[in-house]
């Protein structure tokens, strides 16, 4: 049985170049993005997987992945990176049912992919400082309509934690060293604590910090991939790739 588009979807459109554009069918007559001046509600009763012209383009019609929701949120500040959020929930272990506590929620790239694993009945609290992007991270949530799982506050990791017996914690801010106190005594026993750092100084000095405590399993990783080109003529490596992300830390706490 094929699926069709209802009121009140979220569909993805795809267009010949694999670009992506991510609509709510309820939305209004508006120009979007890529796609032009477009009545969403025309998609009503398409069929999921068929391809359709909108304006002048072909679009393949499709309810959107979870990759699909990372690669269309709308960015206001640097994301972690869906290569680097799967190291992440495998790493730490993250199921349904989890509580997991974020600090630094940028534009929720990763917030969306742990609520995404937590759902149904676990849930991702998000801590920030700047209230601006905890509101657009908000908004990105709703596109991907995962918002039911994040509860969001402006505060300061460094400055403490309110939650206790969490699954895992996940640092993404500058001075991750500064938490690393409040994470052990937030964390459940065998609970994982992660931290994503752009640089090495920073991801040294928390590791350092995180020997003081008792955490076991200390480690650190950088994620390098490299696309592959495969055509008529042969195969080789793609001439454009992204090296560097990230330093990604984990360690789990013991007593």
């Amino acid at each position: 049985m094929v699926n069709k588009v209802k009121k009140d979807d979220t569909v993805v459109l795809i267009d010949q170049s694999y670009k992506k554009y991510i609509i709510n069918v309820n939305g209004k007559i508006d120009k979007y993005k890529g796609v032009g001046v477009f009545d969403p509600s025309t998609l009503i009763g398409k069929k999921y997987g068929k391809q359709l012209l909108i304006g002048s383009k072909q679009f393949w019609i499709l309810s959107p992945s979870l990759k699909d929701k990372l690669q269309c949120i709308k960015r206001r500040a640097q994301i972690i990176l869906p290569r680097d959020a799967a190291h992440i929930i495998m790493n730490c272990s993250i199921e349904p049912g989890y509580t997991v506590l974020e600090a630094g929620i940028g534009s929720g790239s990763l917030t969306i992919a742990l609520a995404n694993f937590v759902a149904q009945k676990g849930k991702v609290i998000s801590y920030d400082i700047r209230e601006d992007f905890i509101k657009h991270t908000i908004k990105n949530l709703k596109m991907a309509k995962i918002e039911d799982f994040v509860e969001t506050k402006i505060k300061d990791i460094t400055k403490g934690i309110d939650e206790k017996e969490l699954d895992a914690i996940i640092l993404d801010i500058p001075n991750p060293w500064d938490a690393v106190e409040h994470a052990w005594k937030a964390l459940k026993t065998g609970g994982y604590l992660c931290s994503y750092s752009p640089l090495i100084s920073q991801l040294e000095k928390t590791v350092k910090e995180i020997k003081k405590y008792s955490f076991i399993e200390v480690k650190t990783f950088e994620n390098i991939q490299r696309k592959m080109v495969v055509s008529e003529q042969g195969t080789r490596p793609s001439f454009q790739m992204l090296g560097h992300t990230g330093y990604l830390t984990f360690a789990r706490k013991v007593l």
